[in-house]
């Protein structure tokens, strides 16, 4: 079997900085999740010995040009270059992910992550605009700006949140800062794919739109131990002890067997938590 085979968290140089990336490559292709986005197959790709070369369609990107990735297997990571969407020619490592198993756990002490302010949260991009507030005991968000992140991190847990949104907005939850939950004013039309409420944004859809209307409360109760994650929308299990295969576009970093931080999307739409509580599983 090749060693390129199989699921890679990606890291990839910006500037003085990185984002995360995901790939995964197969026998038969492969799929790739970036910066932003869905997760969406791999167009062309050559795999020959320990040198791996892919290209796909732009998804969100600005550039009309494809995404091209060149690298190669060295020591058990994947190392390469790629260009940004300015036509900088930049490099990008890819390291094995982790299996995460699940198990069965015990459960520790609740924690109610919405408090009298917003003490424990810190916003994701404080050069841009933030509208997140606590309002009569509740959290809201009430434009489009900075995603809120916890500041503690957590590695498996149980997660209730019960949210309400106005029509037609949209927001998410990233489970561990890395998997989104998605919330989307649906509700006309009861779509249940990748992209619709209660799914793992791009990986895996719900088995059927439990959603309420706008305007309503939802209560989400989401179960992650290791990659294995339990959704049940408004009483309704609507994803049922399923596989997450990687990070979702939007993701804080690619580095999945590490504990990492909730937080919860600003940046699309308002959306009102009245709970988000949080119990961390005990291996």
């Amino acid at each position: 079997m090749s060693n390129l085979l199989g699921r890679w968290d990606l890291v990839v140089s910006e500037g003085n900085g990185t984002f995360p990336s995901w790939l995964e490559l197969t026998e038969s292709g492969g799929r790739f999740v970036g910066r932003v986005g869905s997760s969406r197959p791999i167009v062309h790709i050559v795999l020959d010995g320990d040198i791996v070369e892919f290209s796909l369609p732009p998804q969100y990107e600005s550039r009309t040009d494809p995404l091209v990735f060149k690298g190669k297997w060295v020591s058990g990571s994947l190392v390469g270059t790629t260009t940004l969407d300015d036509g900088t020619e930049t490099s990008w490592i890819g390291n094995a992910a982790p299996a995460l198993p699940s198990y069965l756990p015990q459960w520790g002490d609740a924690i109610e992550l919405i408090g009298q302010d917003l003490s424990n949260w810190i916003p994701r991009s404080p050069e841009t605009e933030s509208y997140w507030g606590i309002s009569e005991g509740m959290l809201v968000n009430s434009g489009a700006g900075s995603d809120l992140v916890t500041k503690d991190k957590f590695s498996d847990f149980r997660l209730v949140a019960e949210y309400s949104y106005p029509k037609d907005s949209n927001s998410g939850i990233y489970l561990r800062g890395r998997y989104e939950f998605q919330i989307l004013d649906d509700f006309e039309g009861k779509r249940n794919g990748v992209g619709n409420s209660s799914a793992i944004y791009g990986f895996l859809a719900p088995k059927e739109n439990s959603v309420f209307a706008a305007g309503e409360w939802n209560r989400a109760e989401i179960t992650l131990l290791g990659r294995i994650v339990t959704v049940v929308l408004n009483g309704v299990t609507v994803i049922d002890q399923l596989e997450i295969p990687g990070i979702t576009g939007g993701a804080l970093d690619s580095a999945e067997g590490e504990p990492g931080p909730l937080f919860v999307q600003g940046d699309h739409g308002p959306v009102t938590f009245r709970r988000l509580t949080l119990t961390p599983a005990i291996p």
